[in-house]
């Protein structure tokens, strides 16, 4: 068999097509979702936010902008257990028929009573123990949606969540060394109850599991009384809430400033909440830096 001369071999090499890498688009609800996604996808998925850094997944109005992105994506991946009010009408209008990922699926809920309703509390992500899971379901979700790069994912995936667990074995040590009548924390809104129960910290705030609740006259009283009462004396605002309430609250009792939580939204790239593993890392040291 004759061999091509170099040249030819060269010019036959270039203009065979490219085998191209698979890329998954996907779209996730809020910041701290999406930077989940972004991590354990790495090289081989572009993810698009639909709440924006600083962004509030409550009162979050989608844009049809956001609707164009749905209807363009592989994947949506969404917190779940009732946080996202808005997605099922977005997802309607949209016209996305592609699998919706709920990254919370396989969490023991925490239930409480709201308005005189017993409602799901969303947010499962702030104990590192269930982002361990989140990080999982979309491992997994990505595995099935592009096969063809699944050790990739398994590997990325897995590094990941290997660095998850070892946060939420340090946030156990941290809290560990507070005694437990200064684990209490005054805060925005009921944001940190996954959180509190995995590391053994109580918070206060003056609205419920949605920053669209609002306080009565009555109960913002009853707050300042067991504020006091109970000899709570650092309080936080949150980066997507209004803090107007909660130092009204704080400068009654008398509780200091302890800085700024990030609950439920991350930051600009560069700030110091830019990322979930950041931003998890910052409120443990804040928190327990004022109650020592």
């Amino acid at each position: 068999m004759k061999k091509l001369p170099l040249a030819l071999a060269l010019s036959a090499l270039l203009a065979a097509p490219a085998v191209m890498a698979n890329t998954v688009q996907a779209v996730a609800s809020f910041s701290v979702l999406a930077d989940i996604v972004q991590n354990v996808g790495g090289e081989h998925v572009v993810v698009k936010s639909l709440v924006g850094p600083n962004g509030d997944p409550h009162s979050f109005e989608p844009t049809p902008k956001d609707s164009q992105s749905l209807a363009h994506a592989d994947l949506v991946f969404v917190s779940g257990l009732g946080m996202e009010g808005w997605m099922d009408r977005l997802i309607t209008s949209s016209g996305y028929k592609g699998q919706t990922i709920v990254a919370s699926s396989g969490i023991n809920t925490r239930k409480m009573e709201e308005d005189g309703k017993t409602i799901n509390d969303p947010h499962a992500w702030n104990s590192m123990q269930n982002g361990v899971i989140y990080a999982t379901n979309v491992m997994n979700a990505l595995i099935a949606a592009d096969p063809t790069d699944a050790a990739y994912f398994r590997q990325q995936g897995n590094a990941y969540i290997e660095q998850l667990k070892k946060l939420d074995s340090w946030a156990q040590q941290e809290f560990a060394q507070i005694p437990q009548s200064k684990r209490k924390v005054l805060t925005s809104h009921d944001a940190f109850g996954y959180f509190g129960q995995r590391y053994g910290v109580s918070f206060l705030s003056p609205v419920g599991f949605s920053t669209e609740s609002e306080a009565s006259a009555s109960d913002v009283a009853s707050l300042i009384n067991q504020l006091k009462k109970e000899k709570i004396n650092a309080w936080f605002i949150e980066n997507q809430t209004d803090p107007r309430l909660v130092k009204q609250i704080a400068s009654a009792t008398g509780a200091k400033q302890g800085g700024e939580l990030y609950p439920e939204a991350l930051t600009e790239k560069g700030g110091e909440a830019d990322s979930y593993v950041a931003a998890f890392k910052h409120n443990v040291t804040a928190m327990v830096a004022s109650m020592k």
